[in-house]
């Protein structure tokens, strides 16, 4: 596994953990469908929540949150829908998500932004 994917996948594992500890109920992880990949796909009490994780030891190429771009937006509510369609939950109230996770030498800090898109 390349280094890149082992720190997301640190991340990833961080921000269940963090989400979890808010009384989110994880619903599914690494979703992928041909418009792509939600990270994390949780229920916070009556919103169905995509997110998007984003995991960073330095911030040289900007902030984390800055890699969810338009494009990647596009692709996120894309394959939302398809989830939403796929598992006949088309009435339910969603939500897209943000988590970045730094991590420093042996410090990890969580940023949560709500409501992304």
């Amino acid at each position: 596994m390349y280094l890149r994917h082992r720190i997301g996948k640190i991340g990833e594992d961080k921000a269940t953990e963090y989400l979890e500890k808010l009384g989110y109920k994880i619903i599914e992880r690494n979703f992928v469908a041909k418009q792509g990949e939600i990270d994390i796909i949780a229920k916070d009490k009556q919103e169905l929540v995509f997110i998007e994780v984003k995991t960073r030891t330095n911030t040289l190429y900007g902030k984390p949150v800055e890699a969810v771009n338009e494009p990647k937006q596009e692709h996120l509510i894309s394959t939302a829908k398809y989830y939403l369609y796929s598992k006949h939950l088309e009435n339910e109230f969603v939500r897209f998500d943000v988590i970045e996770i730094y991590l420093k030498n042996k410090s990890i800090k969580v940023n949560h932004i709500k409501q992304i898109i």
